[in-house]
């Protein structure tokens, strides 16, 4: 054991295993690793005690020193420092709150929000919540994931990532010293074969059929379907459409209500334009109000696509499949450019620079191709092979 005052340049000289006292009980312990941390030694009731203070990476040299006094004044005034750092170190709980309450304001989706910290309280908090979490190790967080790794493997990816989050997180806080227990988990993990899950869509040669059927019915939800498949927009963007983003054959859709963050401006075809000015009116706000007023004017929900598709036998496919009914016919009949179609879309293609450089949204290029679009969707499909690729 070597005796003397450190300093914090002596701190970054030392480097043979040992210990190495400081005064005052605080010593610092090398391993032969050569990782150095912070021991405390205290008697305790009679009995001499080491208490790790963390690592000299996490804790400096004038924190190790304070902790210390504070820790060797309860010993001698006949208490069990260990106990009450029991009481005041962090939970995982505790830690997942903070970090909760500190990345909530970023989260543009509410149903994310929400779910985030619901997670974590049905599978993480029943075992880990009231535990210190520096007490937390790899096989502890195995625990929680591997019942639901195979059974419910996206909620489980979802928690393995928010349990990181939260280890990264008091890591860089000086409230874990170790390296993040989730690192290299998956290598304990059974592998789970990835399935590419297509939204079931309607062949595009039965889609004039599908239209004309449409058309015949009354209702807001029927235009609303309609107008979701002349623009293969999203659901979710025509459902909460304004009238504000109408300007005459040109529909722009505000970022905080795109998939991707971006503002989305959409051509409208004649075809799209009528369908508007068969509901306007309704609302001075919205385009596609909820015929629903309990809760006072609100957009339609998800569930009023689905309704409609299954009354008129429609029983497999979806709303959102609609889009690639449009993709396939843009590139197996229109023989649209790709960038177009994926445009059209709000995709983003190409690799971060060249997404860079491509400043255009192509909207000319994409009008031309949504014109060709709703004449097919009414039947009128005999010139669409002009826009062919260059």
């Amino acid at each position: 054991m070597r005796t003397g005052k450190l300093s914090v340049a002596k701190l970054r000289q030392i480097a043979e295993p040992g210990r190495y006292g400081d005064g005052g009980c605080l010593y610092l312990v090398v391993a032969p690793g050569g990782t150095k941390q912070w021991v405390a030694r205290l008697t305790i009731h009679g009995r001499q005690t080491d208490l790790g203070l963390g690592g000299i990476s996490n804790v400096t040299l004038a924190e190790a020193r304070e902790e210390t006094a504070r820790l060797r004044k309860i010993a001698r005034n006949g208490g069990d420092p260990r106990t009450e750092r029991s009481r005041e170190k962090l939970t995982f709980s505790e830690a997942a709150r903070h970090v909760y309450d500190q990345l909530r304001p970023t989260w543009k989706n509410k149903k994310h929000a929400e779910t985030w910290l619901a997670t974590l309280e049905n599978y993480a908090f029943p075992s880990l919540g009231r535990r210190p979490i520096e007490t937390i190790s790899t096989a502890d967080c195995l625990k929680v994931l591997s019942p639901i790794w195979t059974e419910k493997h996206e909620t489980a990816k979802r928690l393995r990532q928010r349990i990181a989050t939260i280890f990264d997180w008091a890591k860089g806080a000086g409230h874990y010293p170790f390296e993040n227990p989730i690192n290299g988990i998956e290598k304990a993990l059974p592998t789970v074969k990835k399935s590419v899950a297509h939204m079931p869509a309607l062949p595009w040669r039965d889609l004039p059929a599908f239209i004309c059927d449409l058309q015949l019915r009354e209702g807001v939800s029927a235009r609303l379907l309609e107008f979701v498949i002349l623009t293969a927009a999203r659901s979710g963007e025509a459902r909460g459409a304004k009238w504000s983003e109408i300007d005459g054959d040109s529909w722009v859709v505000p970022a905080d209500r795109m998939k991707r963050g971006v503002e989305h401006r959409v051509p409208l075809s004649s075809q799209a334009v009528d369908v508007l000015s068969q509901i306007k009116g309704l609302d001075a706000d919205l385009v596609f109000p909820s015929p629903v007023t309990t809760k006072g004017i609100r957009p339609m929900s998800d569930a009023v696509l689905m309704a409609l598709l299954r009354r008129m036998g429609h029983h497999s496919i979806t709303a959102h499949g609609f889009r690639s009914t449009f993709r396939d016919w843009a590139t197996d009949v229109a023989r649209a450019n790709r960038e177009v179609a994926e445009a059209a879309l709000s995709h983003a293609t190409g690799n971060a620079i060249e997404r860079a450089y491509a400043r255009s949204d192509l909207f000319e290029r994409r009008r031309e191709l949504m014109d060709a679009w709703g004449r097919f969707c009414l039947g009128g499909a005999g010139d669409v092979v002009a826009l062919v690729r260059g």
